[in-house]
């Protein structure tokens, strides 16, 4: 009877551990596929949101690119004008203005057309109005203008606008 009892019982355990087994795999099977799928899901979502993102126009750079360093020149001596006004006296504008390129060529352009550049914002400055200038809008809207003729004349003498931006680091008014 002993050996019934070692017999069934063995028989017992062989029947239970295949079972076992199987969950076992199907388990592992279950989270193998999980893992695929989560793999596959961040594959395309990685490629295809890289392909929408990509800047169109070739005048946009890679983000890994550097742009050229600004060069400056600086429009000496400093501006000053009359400013025209209601009431009060003279009104005055002493304005410093700096030209920014990232093109050397450019740059020797912007030198070349100095005294037409000074000429162009000499009048643009002379027809200000005091009270419009008072708020910082004012100031940007004079710089924006200052930008475009520069960037006008620019363009008649030399086919391209050379300048990338137009800065006043110094901007008086008495």
């Amino acid at each position: 009877m002993a050996a019934d009892k070692n017999a069934s019982k063995s028989k017992t355990d062989k029947a239970e551990k295949p079972k076992g087994g199987k969950s076992l795999l199907t388990i592992g099977l279950v989270a193998l596929i999980a893992a695929g799928a989560a793999g596959g899901g961040a594959w395309y979502f990685t490629s295809h949101g890289a392909k929408e993102e990509k800047p169109e126009g070739p005048k946009a750079a890679s983000p890994g690119t550097v742009p050229a360093p600004a060069q400056y020149f600086a429009l000496e001596p400093p501006f000053v004008v009359n400013l025209v006004g209601e009431s009060g006296g003279a009104r005055y504008l002493q304005v410093e203005v700096q030209l920014m390129t990232r093109d050397p060529e450019s740059l020797k352009a912007i030198e070349l057309h100095a005294p037409a550049i000074r000429a162009r914002l000499l009048m643009l400055f002379a027809q200000q109005d005091a009270a419009g200038l008072m708020s910082r809008e004012g100031k940007e809207r004079l710089q924006n203008a200052a930008l475009g003729e520069v960037k006008a004349l620019l363009v008649a003498e030399t086919g391209k606008p050379s300048a990338d931006s137009l800065l006043f680091t110094s901007f008086v008014m008495q």
